[in-house]
């Protein structure tokens, strides 16, 4: 009987005045979830329209063009709408959830009403409006609608969240960044598709997720479909991701789970986290109590009474996202007026917390330092800026703290550096192949320089001697390997590292090759002339037998990274150069080469 049902809503013409009646039959809500990149944890869903097809329509946007063409666009929206919030509201743990439902611009006249029916369905519900995410699409020319800046203003202040979505496809994205307060950037699946092998996109999505990040926007990265996507859209600092490789939309709510085990499983092989930075944070990191934008303006003053010491306090939602900080100056205006108390207990008035709340740049605590204070200087007037560890609050920094941090980062940096070359060591090495391996404009060479014979000549010669030949090869280092494409290492003894970007392949061989003759030529004059007239040097190897030994020369392991290629682990590099390392040294010309794939 149902089959039959189907196939007539299939073949027959919708009518103009049956289009809501119609689609009360043959609509579904299916939900795609969005997770988190860090965690694998869902963080809400997409509501998608399904059984469009049923009524003869081959996808949503024709459904809902027909029903705009015959006035009934708004009904069948708030049909659909109302729908999805009450299968949302069947999921378990939807408190913590954001259910995200795409915004037709051409309800916008209509946008307060729409929103007052909603914010009613959520209210029985029992779902708080920060639940709700309403996704603008920059697809279309939001620019020919003047109302829209005023209603979104309305939406955001009710509490529900905003969304640009399909980001980079329309005329308008940026202009929609500036004008309206949007909570969350939707990139395109246009500039996620490959992403693991375009550094253009790379580029592309590097620069919009520093662009959203300044403004506290969280970016979301849609249609990621294998898991060298996820990887990338993680790496490069996306908050969340959507598509196919997580999970494909289902109207079954027995198909959706709270965690996706294989994209928890790629999260945790992220690059790690224990930077210096993000010891430095946590340790400056405050964890002032923050205010939920649910609350009455009556116990933010109590608030205020109760922590004198405090200008501001941080504001977050329902799901404990931040949403800005409410300073004690924005509310002087109406606690000092004399009807102020009268006014907000006035319901007409119907001033909540969201009216006073203002911008402050919201960052995740991986963040580092040099970029977080950046950003604060961006924002005239910023109290602070706003920690997130997965998408929650966790705490704040001030400009003294940042400041603090980074003196303590320079001073630990310059502890760092071996005092006998003045060359960075390991920590600062270990950053730089970690940033290294993500940035991939550009072709990189991993140069391990390590000397042979030194143990024979350190044993003979003394450790005087021994560190004369170490400050020799620093000294050449520097000579042929200047600017800011060079980073030059000293990872102790006579082992160091030698970085090159966006190099000539024929350049960096001849630069090495040159230090190589050099150092092989000029250390020659650290040994006696008996020794240099024979070539040999005797003395005991590991094992502590006599033997004779070649003077001194350095074996050069290069590795070489190609543009576009990312490094999902860094160890997977160590690992190489170690085979590398041991192919120079029984090379004859001291210099192997490898390409990491």
């Amino acid at each position: 009987m149902l089959a039959t049902s189907e196939m007539r809503l299939q073949r027959r013409t919708v009518g103009d005045e049956q289009i809501v009646s119609l689609a009360r039959l043959a609509i579904d809500t299916a939900f795609q979830p969005i997770v988190e990149t860090c965690t694998g944890a869902v963080f809400g869903y997409e509501s998608l329209m399904r059984g469009f097809d049923r009524l003869g329509f081959d996808n949503p946007v024709a459904l809902l063009d027909r029903a705009a063409a015959v006035n009934q666009l708004l009904p069948l929206e708030v049909m659909i709408n109302s729908r999805a919030i009450a299968k949302f509201a069947a999921l378990p743990s939807f408190e913590t959830r954001t259910l995200f439902i795409n915004f037709d611009p051409r309800l916008i006249p209509s946008g307060r009403w729409l929103t007052d029916e909603l914010l009613r369905y959520l209210d029985r519900a029992r779902i708080p409006a920060s639940s709700l995410c309403f996704e603008i699409s920059e697809r279309v020319d939001t620019a020919v609608v003047p109302e829209l800046t005023e209603v979104l203003q309305a939406i955001q202040l009710a509490g529900f969240k905003i969304a640009i979505d399909d980001f980079g496809s329309g005329c308008n994205g940026l202009r929609a960044l500036c004008d309206y307060p949007v909570d969350y950037v939707k990139i395109d699946r246009h500039f996620i598709a490959g992403i693991d092998q375009s550094p253009r996109r790379r580029q592309i999505v590097k620069h919009t997720l520093a662009m959203a990040h300044v403004l506290g926007i969280r970016v979301v990265a849609e249609g990621v479909e294998t898991e060298a996507e996820f990887m990338t859209c993680r790496d490069l600092g996306c908050d969340l991701v959507q598509g196919y490789y997580v999970a494909r939309p289902t109207t079954s709510r027995d198909d959706l789970h709270a965690t996706y085990p294989h994209v928890e499983r790629a999260g945790l092989r992220r690059v790690a986290s224990g930077t210096l930075d993000s010891m430095l944070i946590r340790r400056q990191i405050e964890h002032v109590e923050p205010v939920s934008e649910q609350a009455d303006l009556e116990a933010v003053f109590d608030y205020f009474r109760a922590n004198p010491e405090r200008r501001f306090f941080p504001v977050v939602n329902a799901s404990h996202e931040p949403r800005g900080i409410l300073s004690e100056q924005q509310l002087k205006t109406l606690s000092y007026h004399p009807f102020g108390r009268d006014l907000m207990k006035n319901k007409v008035y119907q001033r909540g917390i969201a009216h006073y709340v203002s911008k402050a740049p919201i960052v995740d605590i991986r963040m580092p330092a040099e970029q977080m204070l950046a950003m604060f200087a961006d924002i005239d007037g910023a109290e602070c800026v706003i920690l997130t560890e997965n998408m929650r609050y966790t705490g704040i920094l001030s400009a003294a703290s940042l400041l603090k941090i980074i003196n303590e980062k320079q001073l630990q940096m310059a502890q760092d550096q071996n005092p006998l070359t003045g060359l960075p060591g390991n920590r600062a090495i270990r950053d730089y192949l970690e940033d290294v391996a993500l940035d991939s404009s550009g072709d990189r060479y991993l140069c391990y320089c390590d000397f042979d014979n030194f143990k024979p000549f350190n044993d003979a010669y003394g450790f005087q001697s021994g560190d004369l030949a170490i400050t020799l090869f620093a000294g050449f280092m520097k000579r042929h390997f200047v600017g800011e494409t060079v980073f030059l290492g000293h990872i102790g003894g006579d082992d160091f590292f030698i970085g090159l970007r966006n190099v000539p392949r024929a350049g960096a061989f001849e630069a090495l090759e040159a230090l190589m003759d050099d150092f092989r030529t000029e250390v020659r004059q650290l040994y006696s002339h008996d020794d240099r007239a024979r070539g040999m040097i005797e003395g005991h190897d590991r094992q502590g037998i006599s033997r004779l030994f070649p003077l001194m020369r350095c074996s050069v392991a290069v590795l070489a990274v190609g543009n576009g290629m990312l490094v999902p682990d860094v160890n997977l590099v160590s690992n190489r150069i170690a085979v590398l390392k041991a192919e120079a040294k029984e090379s004859e010309g001291g210099l192997a080469f490898g390409d990491f794939r």
